[in-house]
């Protein structure tokens, strides 16, 4: 096989940058569908968005003896699900979309659920499945995007393994709390 050259023609390359430079950092070599890339990330964004709501209120509804150290755990995660929520408006805005905040629909575009929980087990329990939730979808936009998009991918990626984290976090807080609590 004759070596190829690792990039295609420097002059080419500048000259389809100078071409519709308003699309930013969408250039001619963007691969995916990029309506489809989009909705599937304010979904992610939405998902992240409940999630922060989620982790918040059972933040400050915690209660009992195990409460301190497993809130600050609920807030803890509330604020990582928020700086997700953050990369992934600046990767819509990136790709020339617009990141939708509006709480019209919410639920509907979230793929997980707000389910508040009464107690400290059933917020636990709650969160640990929005997060096994999050992460069957995430790896599933992860599979579609690919090598189409190795950015938006790669945010997914990270937002995946702090999902992966969380989750561990909630089996464990679970596993940790006496058995009379667990019922």
């Amino acid at each position: 096989m004759p070596n190829q050259p690792f990039l295609s023609d420097v002059q080419a390359i500048r000259k389809r940058a100078r071409e519709h430079i308003e699309e930013g950092a969408v250039t001619a070599g963007y691969q995916a569908d990029r309506a489809a890339v989009l909705k599937l990330l304010n979904d992610a964004l939405a998902t992240e968005i409940v999630c922060t709501l989620r982790y918040r209120r059972h933040y400050f509804m915690a209660k009992g003896i195990h409460s301190k150290a497993i809130a600050d755990e609920f807030l803890q995660h509330s604020n990582e699900e928020q700086q997700h929520a953050d990369q992934l408006a600046e990767r819509i805005v990136q790709l020339g979309g617009e990141p939708n905040f509006s709480p019209d629909g919410l639920l509907t575009r979230s793929h997980a659920e707000y389910v508040e929980g009464k107690s400290l087990v059933d917020m636990i329990k709650e969160d640990l499945v929005a997060e096994r939730v999050a992460i069957d979808s995430y790896r599933e936009i992860i599979t579609f995007l690919g090598e189409k998009d190795p950015t938006s991918r790669r945010v997914m990626e990270s937002i995946l393994a702090m999902e992966e984290e969380h989750a561990d976090d909630m089996a464990d807080l679970l596993t940790g709390l006496p058995s009379d609590l667990k019922k």
